[in-house]
C-alpha cells in the first residue's frame, strides 16, 4: 500500500488504516501490483465514506488470493488431458488462477499501449473508465485473449469480494466497507437480525464483529 493511498484517503476526511509490515505483495511483481492498484483505485474511488481500493486492501487480498491455495489451483485439475467443456461447467482453463490473472494482466498492458501508448497505471481517469467499460463489454475475438472474460468472470469477483470479505484476508481494512453499508459483521451472529434489517442500517454496524474478534 503505497503512502499517496493513505493520503488520498486522509484527504477526503477518511482515517487511513495504517499499514503493517505484512502489507509486502506475495503474488503481484512491481509492474503488476501498480496496474491492479490503478484499477482497484479508479474502481472504488475515495470519498467522505471510505478511503479508495487501494488503502482499503483490496489489491492486498486479490495479492493474498492469488498466492494462496486459490490462486494455485488446489481443488483444479490441472493435469490433463484437457477436453472442451461448456460454460456451465466452471473453470476450464490449463492454469492456475493466478496464471490466468498475470496472464490478463499482461495482455491488459499491451491493449493499453496500443490504444493509448500508455500502460493502464498511466492512463487518466476518463482514459481508464473508458478502457475499463470497453473491455468488460468487448465481444470474444478468435484466437485472442478474452479480455472481456477476464474481467467479469476474475478480475471483477475478486474486487468486490476484497472490498466486503472479512478483514482477515486482507481487504475491507477497519470493517470500512462494512461500516459504509451498515453491515454488523459475522452473520452467524445476527442470524435472524439479517432478515430483520434486510435493506437497512444494522444498529451494530458501527462497531462489526470480524473473525479476528472472536479469536
Amino acid at each position: 500500500i503505497s503512502a499517496a493511498s493513505e493520503s488520498r484517503a486522509a484527504g477526503q476526511g477518511v482515517p487511513a488504516v495504517p499499514t503493517t509490515a505484512a502489507d509486502g505483495y506475495q503474488a503481484l511483481g512491481l509492474d503488476e501490483a501498480a496496474v491492479v492498484e490503478a484499477l482497484v483505485a479508479h474502481m472504488w474511488p475515495a470519498d467522505d465514506l471510505s478511503p479508495d481500493g487501494v488503502a482499503l486492501g483490496i489489491a492486498t487480498f486479490i495479492d493474498r488470493q492469488l498466492a494462496g491455495a486459490y490462486g494455485q489451483g488446489d481443488r483444479l485439475y490441472l493435469s490433463g488431458p484437457f477436453k472442451q467443456g461448456k460454460p456451465e461447467h466452471g473453470y476450464q482453463l490449463a492454469c492456475t488462477p493466478e496464471q490466468y490473472f498475470k496472464d490478463g494482466l499482461r495482455h491488459l498492458a499491451d491493449v493499453s499501449v496500443q490504444r493509448y501508448s500508455s500502460a493502464p497505471d498511466r492512463l487518466t481517469a476518463d482514459q481508464l473508465e473508458d478502457f475499463l467499460r470497453d473491455i468488460s463489454s468487448a465481444p470474444p475475438q478468435p484466437a485472442a485473449f478474452n479480455l472481456s472474460s477476464w474481467f467479469n468472470e476474475l478480475f471483477y469477483p475478486l474486487f468486490v469480494r476484497g472490498a466486503f470479505a472479512d478483514p482477515i484476508y486482507g481487504g475491507n481494512r477497519g470493517k470500512q466497507a462494512w461500516r459504509m453499508i451498515g453491515y454488523p459483521g459475522l452473520p452467524a451472529t445476527y442470524a435472524t437480525d439479517m432478515v430483520t434489517y434486510r435493506g437497512r442500517r444494522h444498529p451494530a454496524s458501527d462497531s462489526p464483529m470480524s473473525i479476528q474478534d472472536f479469536s
